[in-house]
């Protein structure tokens, strides 16, 4: 039973295995066939070319931009771009004023729209809402029936804020052509504003800031959940607030939840634009109100990403954009591939040489392993939008010494407990049990240092310290999915058993001589072994004899004597020999 129980474990591995390649391969086939992504990785920048944006600033006022406000402009934007992978693009400045953003192949419209969405974002009340375009002059408020503010606006919410002038332009204004001219202007936060939603064709009258945009901690699309805690099916916006926008908001929506009409709602204002007017339904305390309103998956993540990458301190308008060549071009891609091949026939060659036909595992677990990278590579691209770039072909490079690695300090601890006298099936339960620390510490090193240098680094080091993180991951798999059992199963049959001299387990390369047993039977040992533990006996013997009383040490004398005076002993006929 004992010896059965691994078997089965691994067959049920390479089952696990297959069926894991089985899947990645048909999401691959159905993925390509439907036009949703290409049967080869996306490339970065500096391997595919792509397009370059010159973003120039727009301060409010007679502001002079400074340092911080620009630092702070680029990483925001460097967030909105690789906010949903790993798309390698570079955020740079120029000049000391301008943000250059270069990203790979062509950037869809969501991702330029994010781009170009580059003002500060803020939260105004609902005052009043009206047609998306311009009223007809015929069908307009008389001047003697315009709204006259009654006394001083008492909170945002409040219609005083409405004047004779701001109602009258309200009216004439043509969302279609006004968002044109305005360019990305930024309102006064102290002053109401007149604003449109393209998405509902709707404008609105808003009254003044009551929060900023920096005070968003967080934001992301959910699948929203009923009162009993079941998914619903819809998509909502989670977002989540600082303390101090927690304490405004919670003020906010207790009076927002009292009023009727319009003014129950809040909107979300971006660049100028209302990105979303959600109605108000309860006072909500922790800061975490939920948007909700017929979105889809993309239109749920796309508003998320606006508003957790919206606050930027200055506006931008784009002053250029144009297509790119890439930085190194497909002689250098080539030229790494090439790298990654000798590489890999090297580590080939040494396996056959030293370990004869289980050097077939490693190349099989090497293969099997660059397939799934292939694979997860492709499926990323699609996902995650994640581009391999020249950092990450050398980071692919890089694994390939990492991976096989696992496997020789798997084969050399196998070789080790053959050494020890055990078979080789028994060798291999007891010598993976050992080797597996071994390769989890290691590996487990390798996955945090990734992780690190992702966490740290920007560009294309991101994309070394995700692929070396990846193939980290995926070498476990292999040896745990294919390797171990592959060999598990070997040891079982007569060539690897036996010790067939082109096994890699042949008792001379391992340092073993066999020892006969008598009836056909042969057992391997190493008489370096013997000998080490025979010193190691005599040792023991010596030090035993050292903690003996005087009549132990008496009593062990006598029974010496009285078995050296028995005729036919060892020692009596040493003495015989002596004597003649």
């Amino acid at each position: 039973m004992s010896s059965i129980r691994p078997v089965k474990q691994a067959r049920k591995a390479l089952l696990w295995l297959l069926i894991v390649f089985i899947i990645a391969t048909g999401v691959l086939v159905a993925g390509a066939a439907n036009g949703k992504t290409g049967w080869g990785p996306k490339l970065a920048l500096d391997l595919e070319g792509g397009t370059e944006m010159i973003l120039a600033p727009r301060v409010q006022g007679d502001e002079a931009i400074n340092q911080e406000q620009l630092d702070q402009a680029v990483e925001i934007i460097r967030q909105r771009v690789d906010g949903s992978g790993v798309s390698e693009s570079e955020i740079t400045t120029q000049s000391g004023r301008n943000v250059v953003v270069s990203m790979p192949g062509a950037p869809d419209q969501t991702t330029r729209d994010l781009i170009q969405a580059s003002a500060n974002m803020e939260f105004r009340p609902v005052l009043i809402t009206g047609g998306y375009a311009a009223t007809p002059k015929e069908d307009r408020t008389p001047e003697k029936d315009l709204p006259k503010p009654e006394g001083k606006p008492e909170n945002p919410s409040d219609t005083n804020w409405i004047t004779p002038e701001l109602f009258q332009e309200f009216e004439g204004y043509d969302c279609e052509t006004e968002l044109k001219d305005r360019g990305g202007d930024a309102a006064d936060p102290a002053k109401p504003m007149i604003s449109c939603d393209t998405d509902m064709g709707v404008k609105y009258i808003l009254g003044p800031q009551e929060i900023s945009g920096d005070k968003i901690k967080d934001a992301y699309a959910q699948l929203a959940r009923g009162v009993n805690g079941s998914v619903t099916g819809e998509w909502v916006v989670v977002i989540e607030f600082d303390a101090e926008g927690t304490k405004i908001f919670a003020d906010t929506t207790q009076r927002l939840i009292a009023l009727q009409g319009s003014q129950n709602q809040f909107a979300i204002v971006l660049d100028g634009e209302t990105i979303s007017a959600p109605t108000t339904n309860a006072v909500i305390s922790d800061g975490r109100p939920q948007i909700s309103g017929g979105f889809t998956q993309e239109s749920s993540q796309a508003l998320a990403e606006q508003l957790k990458y919206g606050a930027l301190p200055i506006s931008f308008d784009i002053q250029s954009e144009r297509q790119v060549s890439a930085t190194l071009g497909a002689d250098q891609l080539t030229a790494g591939l090439i790298a990654g091949v000798i590489g890999l026939v090297l580590v080939f060659i040494y396996s056959l040489f030293q370990y004869r036909a289980l050097g077939l595992v490693t190349i099989a677990s090497l293969l099997v392993s660059g397939v799934l990278t292939y694979l997860c590579l492709v499926l990323l691209g699609w996902g995650m939008n994640y581009r391999l770039s020249l950092a990450g072909v050398a980071g692919l490079i890089v694994a390939i010494g990492l991976i096989a690695d696992s496997f020789i300090v798997y084969f050399e601890r196998v070789r080790d407990e053959l050494r020890e006298g055990r078979p080789l099936a028994n060798a291999v339960d007891v010598g993976w049990k050992r080797a597996k620390r071994t390769i989890l510490a290691s590996k487990a090193v390798n996955v945090l240092a990734a992780v690190v240098l992702y966490i740290v680094a920007v560009g294309n080091v991101r994309g070394f310290a995700f692929t070396l993180g990846l193939t980290a991951i995926i070498d476990l798999v292999v040896v745990y999915g294919l390797t171990h059992p592959t060999l598990v199963l070997l040891a079982r049959t007569k060539f690897f058993a036996n010790g067939h001299p082109l096994s890699g387990m042949d008792p001379s390369l391992l340092g073993v001589k066999p020892l006969y047993q008598g009836a056909g039977k042969v057992r391997r040992f190493d008489e370096n072994v013997v000998a080490n533990r025979g010193k190691k006996n005599a040792k023991a013997s010596v030090e035993a004899a050292k903690r003996m009383t005087i009549a132990e040490r008496r009593r062990a004398q006598a029974g010496h004597s009285a078995v050296a005076d028995k005729p036919g002993s060892t020692q009596a006929k040493a003495q015989e020999e002596n004597n003649e």
